[in-house]
């Protein structure tokens, strides 16, 4: 699968960046894609609920009548669930949302969700970035030049670079990321995936992934 591959102008350069066949056909598995975004999203909560209990609430530890023969219920003390102001009973405490996804599945999901954006047309390539200081403007520019412009879009680096990240993080619809760092989540949620040049060998050198990948039956 030939792309061709655009400066930061958003204008061709006469060259093409050839996308592995297996990559571009991949087959593509909902179930693992499913799997590990419902991993990533419980992941980012805090778990941190918490309500306090007949335990934690501030009041005396009296009886406040005795047990029998005043014709009411049976209560404890002013802290009884009962009461307003007593504790909670079965009430949520603190606790993670982790999730256990292989990793294998994880490959398989992220590769599956690269190779619908590859169907969709929606992968675009970017010759390698090299800004001498930080300017939003050009990143600005160039969505403004493309079909990208209102639309959510990720840059994946193959490098940490200072000076791209801090142009690119004020702008609401593009997220610059690292390539380790890339997940299903990140793109799925994206209608558009940027990969610059290096990045971009990187994911096509993974053929022993892909391949390994084929032959999952999960």
């Amino acid at each position: 699968m030939n792309i061709d591959i655009l400066n930061i102008e958003a204008e061709k350069t006469n060259r093409t960046f050839t996308f592995d066949s297996d990559l571009a056909n991949f087959v593509p598995n909902d179930h693992s894609i499913y799997l590990a975004v419902k991993q990533f999203l419980a992941a980012q909560r805090s778990g941190t609920h918490k309500v306090k209990t007949r335990a934690e609430v501030k009041g005396a530890s009296r009886k406040l009548h005795k047990q029998k023969g005043t014709g009411g219920s049976r209560k404890g003390n002013i802290r009884n669930p009962l009461y307003k102001g007593g504790g909670t009973v079965f009430g949520p405490k603190p606790h993670k949302y982790h999730l256990k996804v292989n990793k294998k599945e994880k490959d398989l999901a992220r590769l599956s969700a690269l190779s619908y954006k590859f169907k969709e047309n929606k992968v675009i390539v970017l010759e390698n970035l090299n800004f001498e200081s930080p300017k939003t403007k050009i990143f600005t520019n160039f969505l403004n030049k493309t079909e990208i412009q209102n639309q959510i879009a990720i840059l994946i680096l193959d490098d940490f670079n200072d000076n791209v990240f801090l142009s690119s993080r004020n702008i609401p619809n593009l997220k610059t990321m690292h390539l380790a760092d890339l997940n299903t989540y990140e793109i799925t949620k994206a209608s558009y995936v940027i990969f610059t040049e290096e990045s971009a060998k990187i994911i096509n050198g993974s053929d022993n992934l892909i391949h390994e990948n084929h032959n999952l039956n999960i």
